[in-house]
C-alpha cells in the first residue's frame, strides 16, 4: 500500500514535466510558423544588435594606448629568459658585432639525444629509454631539429611559470572557498572553453608578432590543469595527516609546504603532465603569431598544399607530444612510489647521479661542437626525408579512389550535413533561449536557468545567432557521430580484458595528439570543408567517449554484480539491467567531454573552410580585430559552458538518483 501510494506521488511531477516540454515545444513551433508575422522572434534584429565587440575593440585600444610602457615592460623581463632558452636549444648565442662577434654554440643535437635517453631509463626503464630516445633520434634524422627545439624552448619557459602560477592559484582557491567558486572555478571554465585561436588576438594586439605573446598566450591556456590539481590533491590529503603536523607543532606554512603539498605530489604531477600537453598544443597554434617551430612549419605546408612537408611536421610534433607524455607519466608514477627519494646527507654526484650524468654529457658534446661540426648541427647526409613518399601515397589515393571517396563526401554532405545545418540556423533564437533555460530550471532550479538563458541570449543579441548555431550544428553532429563510434567501443572494452589492451594504447596515441594532427591527412583526401572539419573533429573528440565508458562499467560494485548473478540474471541481463544503468552518469560525463573536445577542435578546423564562430575568430586574428575576435571567443565559450553545465546538472541528478 505504501509502495503503491508513493508511486502514485512520484508520477504527477513526471507527467507534468512531460506536458510541460510538449507546451513548450508546441509555442516553439508556433513562433517557427508565423515567423513572417513574429521575424523579430526567430532571427534577431539587426538594428537590436549591441555593439559589444566595438566596446571590446575601444577598451584594447585604450589599453595599447595607455598603458603601452607596461606591455613592453613585460615584454622585456619575459624575453630574457625565453631569449636565453631559444639560443640555448635552438639558436646560438652571439657576443659582440660584425667581425669580432664570437658564437657559442646551442646545445648538441647529440647530447640531447643522448639525454634524452638518459632521462627515460632514470625514470622508467629500458622501454621508455627507447621511446623517448627514440623520438628524438626520429626528430633529428628527418630533418626537423631546429624547429622542434624551437617549439621546446618555448614550452621550457611556459611550463615552469604555468606550474608555479597554477599552484599558487589552487593553493588559495583551496584556502579560501569563497575565492574557488566565485572567482576561481568560474574563471577555469572560461580559460579552458574560450577557442585557442581567441588567446592569439589580444596577445597580438598587446605585446606584437613575437614569441613573448606566443608564451604568454600558452601559459594562460596551460595553467588551469595545474590549478584544478592542486585543489584536487590537496582537499584528497587525509584529514590525519593535516591533524598528526598540527600535533607535531608545525606552524601553517610549515603544514603546507612540508605536509600537505608533498602528501598530493601524485595528484600535483597528473597536473603537470596535462601542463606540459597543453602547453605544446598550444605552442603549436601560437605559431601563427610569431612562435615559429614545428606549428609554423605545418602552417606553411598546409597553405602551400605541401602534402608531404605538412605530413613530416606533423609526426615530428607528435613524436614530441609522445616523449614529453610518456616522460612526465614515467616521473608522476615514480613520484607516487617515493622512488624520487634522496638522502640530504650524500654528496651531489650520488643524490643526482642522472643529472650529473647529462650535465656532463651536454658539456662535452657541446664542446665537441666547436671542433666537431656533426656534433653541432644534424648533418645533411645522414637526414632523410619521406615527404615524396607521403605525396606519391595520397596521389594514389586520390587518383585510384576519387570516385568513392567524393561520393561518400557529396552523400554526406547532401543527405546529412546540409539538412542539420539548415534545421539548426533557421531556429527561432528566442525558441533556443527559452527551451534551455526550461532545462535548465528541470535540471538545477532557477539559477542555472538564468545562466543558461543569459549566455545563450549573448550569441543572439552580439550578432552571432547565425555562425552560433553553425558552430552548434557541426559541433553537436560530430559529437554525436564520436558518442556513436566510442560508447560501443568503450563496452566491448568493459567486457573484455583482451579488447581492452588492444585499444588503450590507441586512444592513448589519440590523446596526446596536437589538434593540427587531426587535420593533416584528412585534408589530404577529402578537401577543405565541413566533411574534413567533422571527421577531424570526430577523431578527436572520441577518446573521452571510450575513456569514460569503460571506467564507468568497470567501476560498477562487483557486490552488486553478484548480486544480479545470484537473483538468476544471465550476463547479457546483468549487463543492461544492471551494469549499463550504474554506469550511465560516467557515460554521460563522456558525452559531456567529447562535446567539450568536439567544440575545441570544431574552432581549429576553421583552417579548414567552415564557416561559423571559429571563421570569425581566425578573420578577426589575420585583421587583428580584437573586439571581433574576443566576442566570438566568448560565445563559443558560452556554448561550452551551457552544455557543460546543463550535462553537469544531469549527471548529478542521476547520480543521486542511483545512490
Amino acid at each position: 500500500m505504501t509502495v503503491t501510494a508513493s508511486a502514485s506521488q512520484a508520477r504527477p511531477p513526471v507527467q507534468r514535466w512531460l506536458l510541460i516540454w510538449v507546451l513548450a515545444l508546441a509555442a516553439v513551433l508556433v513562433v517557427f510558423m508565423l515567423q513572417d508575422r513574429l521575424p523579430w522572434a526567430v532571427n534577431y534584429p539587426a538594428e537590436a544588435v549591441v555593439p559589444v565587440a566595438d566596446w571590446v575593440s575601444a577598451l584594447m585600444g585604450w589599453i595599447k594606448s595607455n598603458l603601452s610602457w607596461l606591455t613592453r615592460s613585460i615584454t622585456t623581463v619575459l624575453g630574457v629568459p625565453l631569449d636565453f632558452a631559444l639560443n640555448f636549444l635552438a639558436k646560438n648565442f652571439k657576443f659582440g658585432h660584425g667581425v669580432d662577434a664570437y658564437v657559442l654554440p646551442r646545445l648538441s643535437w647529440v647530447g640531447v639525444c643522448a639525454v634524452a635517453f638518459l632521462a627515460g631509463h632514470a625514470v622508467g626503464g629500458r622501454k621508455l629509454s627507447l621511446l623517448v630516445g627514440g623520438c628524438f633520434l626520429y626528430i633529428a634524422l628527418f630533418g626537423q631539429w631546429t624547429s622542434a627545439m624551437l617549439t621546446l624552448a618555448l614550452i621550457s619557459i611556459a611550463v615552469p611559470f604555468c606550474i608555479l602560477t597554477g599552484l599558487f592559484a589552487g593553493i588559495w582557491a583551496w584556502r579560501k572557498p569563497w575565492a574557488e567558486r566565485l572567482i576561481v572555478s568560474p574563471a577555469l571554465d572560461l580559460m579552458q572553453t574560450i577557442p585557442t585561436f581567441a588567446y592569439l588576438i589580444p596577445m597580438l594586439l598587446l605585446f606584437g608578432n613575437s614569441p613573448v605573446s606566443a608564451m604568454i598566450a600558452t601559459a594562460i591556456f596551460a595553467t588551469p590543469p595545474m590549478v584544478r590539481a592542486t585543489m584536487l590533491g590537496l582537499n584528497r590529503v587525509p584529514l590525519e595527516i593535516g591533524e598528526f603536523s598540527d600535533m607535531a607543532g608545525c606552524t601553517a606554512r610549515q603544514k603546507l609546504w612540508r605536509v600537505l603539498l608533498p602528501s598530493a605530489r601524485p595528484t600535483l604531477m597528473v597536473g603537470v603532465n596535462q601542463v606540459i600537453m597543453l602547453a605544446l598544443n598550444m605552442v603549436i597554434i601560437a605559431s601563427m603569431i610569431g612562435a615559429g617551430g614545428l606549428g609554423y612549419d605545418v602552417l606553411l605546408a598546409l597553405r602551400a598544399l605541401k602534402v608531404g612537408e605538412a605530413m613530416e611536421a606533423g609526426l615530428a610534433i607528435v613524436a614530441l607530444a609522445i616523449a614529453l607524455d610518456r616522460l612526465s607519466q614515467a616521473m608522476a608514477h615514480k613520484q607516487a612510489k617515493g622512488h624520487l627519494h634522496q638522502q640530504a646527507n650524500r654528496g651531489l654526484w650520488r643524490r643526482y647521479p642522472n643529472l650529473t650524468l647529462a650535465i656532463a654529457i651536454l658539456a662535452v658534446t657541446t664542446l665537441l661542437g666547436l671542433f666537431v661540426p656533426a656534433f653541432a648541427a644534424v648533418p645533411k647526409a645522414v637526414t632523410f626525408t619521406t615527404a615524396p613518399l607521403w605525396k606519391a601515397a595520397v596521389n594514389w589515393v586520390t587518383i585510384n579512389f576519387f570516385d568513392i571517396i567524393e561520393a561518400f563526401r557529396v552523400a554526406l554532405i547532401l543527405n546529412v550535413l546540409n539538412p542539420v545545418r539548415a534545421f539548426c540556423e533557421g531556429f527561432p533564437w528566442l525558441g533556443a533561449v527559452f527551451l534551455l533555460s526550461l532545462a535548465g530550471y528541470q535540471l538545477s532550479g532557477l539559477r542555472l536557468a538564468a545562466l543558461v538563458a543569459a549566455l545563450t541570449a549573448f550569441c543572439a543579441v552580439t550578432g552571432l545567432w547565425e555562425k552560433t548555431m553553425a558552430t552548434v550544428y557541426l559541433c553537436g553532429i560530430s559529437a554525436f557521430i564520436a558518442c556513436l563510434i566510442g560508447i560501443p567501443i568503450g563496452l566491448a572494452a568493459a567486457r573484455s580484458d583482451r579488447f581492452e589492451k588492444i585499444i588503450t594504447p590507441v586512444i592513448d596515441t589519440l590523446q596526446v595528439l596536437p589538434s593540427f594532427c587531426f587535420i593533416i591527412p584528412v585534408v589530404m583526401l577529402f578537401r577543405v570543408g565541413d566533411v574534413t572539419a567533422m571527421i577531424a573533429t570526430v577523431a578527436f573528440a572520441v577518446v573521452p567517449a571510450i575513456r569514460y565508458t569503460n571506467h564507468g562499467i568497470r567501476q560498477v560494485s562487483p557486490a552488486l554484480i553478484e548480486a544480479a548473478k545470484v537473483s538468476g540474471c544471465t550476463p547479457r541481463q546483468t549487463f543492461f539491467r544492471v551494469q549499463l544503468p550504474l554506469a550511465l552518469p560516467e557515460i554521460m560525463l563522456g558525452v559531456n567531454q567529447t562535446i567539450l573536445m568536439a567544440l575545441a577542435m570544431v574552432i581549429i578546423c576553421a583552417m579548414v573552410g567552415t564557416r561559423d564562430l571559429g571563421q570569425e575568430v581566425f578573420i578577426a586574428l589575420s585583421k587583428a580585430d580584437s573586439g571581433r575576435g574576443i566576442v566570438a571567443g566568448l560565445a563559443i565559450a558560452f556554448i561550452g559552458i551551457v552544455a557543460d553545465r546543463l550535462f553537469s546538472a544531469w549527471t548529478a541528478k542521476a547520480r543521486a538518483r542511483l545512490g
